[in-house]
């Protein structure tokens, strides 16, 4: 018997329902229930994936619809589900990876294992988090598994709910308060331009099933799908922390470290990699956005890894990763059907290493009294094994060392960007092979800085390593980092896997693919030279030093916030200002000026009644008079 969709979502809505709603009484045992949701929902969707495998690839696709949700004039929406090839991939990842970090984070959140947990600052409930873990898995599975783009809207809302509520958990902190703000601000921006697409496909359309705007999308002018494209990719700059709209994720770093691993790395930032693969029809209908999506990406994956370079909070430096990141999984999603299949790719095995790595990160923290500059850390490799052995291939796996799950997945986008030919191939394959050298670069430092070199840290600090309910996860993902990306690339199963959704392209190949590998790896080899050469044959300066004019543009985000401010924040307060001035004194003063008026007539009238009846009958014959006179007047005349 074939479980229902809905039931994968259903799971960890109910536990975040129960959580939220229960009270304190759920506090001994609700980390518990969020855990066992969170699996239960994984278990779920193996038993899907296991049916959909057992049939042809042209019957994989499932449909639910399990009411009508609008039913207005015109636009008739229903709530329907999909479960097909791509959505499956998304599934399998959101409910995997966030399982094993739900059991992470009950050793992680455990009272007492972080600063806001202490007694002297008990912080919020550890119930809530397990609460808000369950409501972000329920949001995200809802946005990836909707059949139309209003269920899609509801669930990138919710995603955006359940992450404000995630990065300011530590809401005491003002720095965590305010981060979370800023990430709500800046992805409400990019919300519009997907409130504005769906606008525009009704108006189109009709609908905004995906059938229906797949389907008449080689009807739709040229200018109608680019329209779409654009708001479509305003949309997922602003989840996806993609220039202009990356300004938010280096700040959301203030949430607790599971949060980094769930919603930075494995799933939330993914969201607008699978908004543009899944409205493949209408970009590739649409070659100016489509040219967007590439310039984005490509301007992105190279900010972010120049931005890496010069973070000593590890956190941040990770978090600026996964903007480099997920500039190449938007850059290949760019090329059309020749990179689809290898943006998915990117993204799951993306997944594995960068949440290992954020993992990694936090059992490092964990251990360091809560100290996230790398610059106090140094020497941690004997004190941490098991973090330092799965930190270390999460490293190797990212900067695409063969045969570990980067290599695979990077490499592909490389040639694919090679293969668009001519000097857009040139720009494209220039940026990612240089992007390549910069991420091994910026992550040999990383390990360098953590776990090699003098001991730097404080004489308070006792380095002991994670408990194994911490420990086992990272090394699961650890694994998924080894052994992920040659189970999706080798034989093509990935791309066969796809094909029934995102179509069949072969990669034009400029140069024999040896010779890419040679020269990434080439590219790659110098970057980690660099990295040994200034921070690992030297001591490491536990003060950050003075550094040239690109490093302290780097280390202030490429100016990234002063811009917005410049440009956005301070004539958008002008605006404001002057709208406020022209409402108090145009609107509300012609308002007013009309009640002076009418009042001041008021007060005239009004004095023309006394009160006494003899001048009421004087004013009656003095009137029937002057009405006689003008029609005798007018009679005579």
């Amino acid at each position: 018997m074939t479980l229902p969709v809905w039931l994968v979502i259903a799971l960890p809505l109910a536990g975040a329902t129960i959580l939220l709603l229960s009270g304190r009484r759920s506090d001994r045992w609700g980390h518990l229930l969020g855990t066992l949701a969170a699996l239960a929902s994984f278990a779920c969707a193996a038993a899907l994936f296991v049916d959909m495998v057992g049939r042809d690839s042209e019957s994989r696709s499932t449909h639910e619809s399990l009411f009508t949700w609008v039913p207005v004039g015109g636009l008739q929406v229903d709530f329907g589900l999909q479960l097909d090839q791509l959505s499956m991939c998304f599934v399998l990842l959101i409910t995997g990876v966030g399982s094993l970090i739900h059991i992470y984070s009950i050793g992680y959140m455990a009272p007492g294992a972080e600063l806001a947990e202490r007694p002297d600052n008990p912080g919020p409930s550890r119930r809530l988090f397990f609460g808000y873990l369950n409501l972000f898995l329920a949001a995200m599975l809802l946005l990836v598994l909707a059949d139309n783009y209003l269920g899609l809207y509801m669930g990138w809302e919710g995603v955006g709910l359940a992450s404000y509520l995630l990065i300011g958990f530590w809401s005491h902190k003002p720095s965590a308060a305010t981060a979370a703000k800023k990430a709500f601000v800046v992805n409400r921006v990019g919300d519009v331009g997907l409130a504005l697409a769906l606008m525009v496909m009704f108006a189109a359309v009709g609908s905004v099933s995906f059938a229906s705007v797949f389907g008449a999308a080689p009807q739709l002018s040229e200018g109608t799908l680019t329209a779409i494209g654009l708001m479509l990719l305003l949309a997922a700059c602003g989840k996806s922390a993609q220039v202009p709209l990356q300004s938010w994720l280096g700040d959301a770093m203030e949430g607790p470290t599971p949060v980094s691993a769930l919603i930075h790395a494995a799933t939330m930032v993914t969201a607008g990699v699978y908004l543009i693969v899944r409205s493949g029809p209408v970009f590739d209908l649409a070659p100016h956005a489509q040219t967007a999506v590439v310039v984005v990406g490509a301007v992105t994956l190279l900010f972010g890894a120049v931005v890496g370079c010069a973070k000593d909070d590890i956190k941040k430096a990770l978090a600026a990763s996964t903007m480099s990141q997920i500039g190449y999984m938007v850059l290949a999603a760019g090329l059309g059907p020749a990179g689809y299949a290898f943006a998915i790719m990117h993204l799951l095995t993306h997944g594995f290493f960068k949440a290992g790595l954020f993992l990694g990160a936090g059992s490092v923290m964990h251990a360091m009294d809560d100290e996230v500059d790398m610059r106090r850390y140094g020497g941690l490799r004997k004190a941490l094994p098991i973090t330092f052995a799965t930190f270390g291939l999460g490293y190797l796996a990212i900067i695409g060392v063969p045969p570990l799950a980067g290599f695979f997945s990077k490499d592909g986008i490389i040639e694919a960007a090679l293969g668009a030919g001519g000097v857009k191939g040139v720009i494209l394959g220039g940026a990612t092979i240089l992007g390549a050298g910069i991420t091994a670069f910026y992550m040999t430092r990383v390990m360098l800085m953590t776990f090699f070199g003098e001991k730097r840290w404080a004489s308070q600090a006792h380095p002991h390593e994670s408990p194994a309910v911490m420990t086992w996860p990272m090394i699961l993902l650890a694994v998924g980092s080894v052994t992920a990306g040659g189970a999706l690339a080798i034989g093509g199963t990935l791309e066969h896997w796809l094909e029934p959704v995102v179509g069949a392209h072969e990669i034009h190949h400029v140069l024999p693919v040896w010779v890419v590998t040679v020269i990434v790896l080439s590219v790659v080899a110098v970057g980690i030279a660099v990295a040994y050469r200034m921070y690992g044959s030297r001591s490491v300066p536990e003060e950050v030093p003075a550094g040239s004019v690109l490093t302290v543009a780097a280390r202030r985000d490429l100016y990234g916030d002063a811009f917005n401010e410049k440009v956005l924040m301070r004539p958008g307060m002008l605006i404001t200002r002057g709208l406020v001035e022209i409402d108090d004194e145009a609107v509300d003063g012609a308002g007013s000026g009309l009640a002076a008026l009418v009042g001041r007539g008021s007060d005239r009238l009004r004095q023309l009644q006394t009160g006494f009846a003899r001048s009421y009958a004087l004013a009656m014959l003095t009137g029937t008079a002057l009405v006689v006179a003008a029609i005798l007047a007018v009679n005579l005349w």
